[in-house]
């Protein structure tokens, strides 16, 4: 009884398991373990060695994808910049043509302007000679007729007649040109 009556006054600490539990456990414990190390440690390995190549794959992956964008960026830009320069060269063109074009039009404008003018001016030199031949014949007649009356006699001699009229037209347009110098002269 001395060992239970020791046993039983020696307060137990409940930190501190029984030796045998503790022997017991540690044993088990190591079961456990190396069943876990030889079993169950290899396979997690194995499926985290897969993930870890799957994702790196993938990130080379992305990362080829995501430079073969970054290229395909930089030749869009590069065609991009190459069309705005030839749209620009175009359009820089097609300002010149423009220009070149509307010169031509007014200059081939002008030349029939004054093609227009030409041809009325030389239409109104026409007309105003027939109208100055025609006048003439007229005031010749009309001036015959007068200086017969005038005179008494008839002056049908047609050589003598159109003599008369070119001398009195003659001294007309003399007088017609003296007057409009001096009104010439007079502004």
């Amino acid at each position: 009884m001395n060992a239970l009556n020791l046993a039983a006054e020696v307060p137990e600490n409940p930190l501190i398991p029984p030796i045998p539990e503790l022997v017991i456990g540690l044993i088990a414990f190591f079961i456990v373990f190396g069943f876990l190390a030889k079993k169950l440690l290899p396979n997690i390995n194995k499926v985290l060695d897969e993930r870890r190549a799957q994702i790196e794959g993938r990130i080379e992956d992305a990362e080829a994808t995501q430079a073969e964008a970054q290229q395909v960026l930089a030749d869009y830009r590069a065609q991009l910049a190459d069309a705005r320069h030839e749209a620009a060269r175009l359009r820089q063109e097609a300002q010149e043509q423009g220009a070149t074009l509307i010169a031509e039009m007014r200059a081939e404008g002008q030349r029939q302007r004054e093609e227009i003018i030409a041809a009325g001016h030389a239409q109104i030199e026409a007309d105003r000679k027939t109208a100055a031949q025609s006048l003439r014949q007229d005031v010749g007649k009309l001036a015959t007729e007068l200086a017969g009356k005038l005179v008494g006699e008839s002056l049908e001699d047609h050589a003598r007649q159109s003599r008369t009229i070119d001398r009195f037209l003659d001294d007309l347009e003399t007088k017609a040109a003296s007057d409009a110098t001096k009104a010439e002269a007079g502004r």
